[in-house]
């Protein structure tokens, strides 16, 4: 049986490069994840955020469904962000669940609107000191959570990041903050151990704001 030891990005669809960068800010070198056989090295594995229909139908369609189902009864972590909660969700309402990995109701696209995405500031003590950002991008709602999963951040009536002992839900996206925090979290819940203390990523270059900046050269 092979060692798992490495955290993995499912890289299908959706916001794959953001995890992977967050990753490698805490020291850890992510496996971009697009073989079933890849799912044997993994301790843990993020699921990220994109649209979840699209990402069922390319699990199913690359047959890799079944086999990380298999991989997680065989003790690898999932982590859900957005879309990725989603589908790990054992209840959608209107609709059917899809992986149902963990005993939580999620409500889809529960704030509306791309353009009623939004920014917040809020203290997950379990996870991070202090304040961390969020951003929620057409976001779902886990509206309820079963036996064996605890609220990790409850916000008015619906609660935003959840975890079982197996599984991790975050219906935002911390990859598109600065904060480590979720990563490093859900790292050690794959039992890798962090040694960086930097808790925010480095900032990066925007490749097209370099491009409306460098004018053509005159000849």
């Amino acid at each position: 049986m092979a060692t798992r030891n490495k955290i993995g990005v499912l890289d299908l669809q959706g916001g794959v490069h953001e995890h992977v960068y967050h990753l490698q800010a805490l020291g850890i070198e992510p496996v971009k994840v697009k073989d079933a056989e890849q799912f044997n090295e993994l301790a843990g594995i993020i699921l990220p955020g994109g649209e979840s229909t699209c990402l069922i139908r390319l699990l199913n369609i690359f047959e890799l469904a079944p086999q990380l189902k298999a991989a997680h009864a065989d003790g690898m972590k999932i982590w859900g962000t957005c879309a990725g909660a989603i589908l790990i969700a054992h209840e959608i309402t209107n609709d059917k669940p899809q992986l149902d990995l963990m005993d939580i109701t999620v409500e889809r696209n529960a704030f509306g609107y791309q353009l009623d995405s939004f920014n917040a500031k809020v203290e997950v003590p379990k996870v991070a000191d202090g304040p961390i950002d969020l951003t929620f991008i057409r976001a779902p709602k886990i509206v309820r959570v079963g036996e064996g999963v605890a609220p990790l951040l409850q916000i008015d009536d619906y609660v935003a990041a959840a975890e079982s002992e197996h599984c991790l839900a975050t219906v935002f996206h911390p990859e598109l903050t600065p904060s480590l925090a979720f990563h490093k979290y859900f790292a050690e819940k794959c039992g890798i151990k962090i040694t960086t203390e930097t808790m925010e990523r480095p900032v990066r270059t925007s490749w097209m704001k370099l491009a409306r900046i460098i004018q053509p050269v005159k000849k």
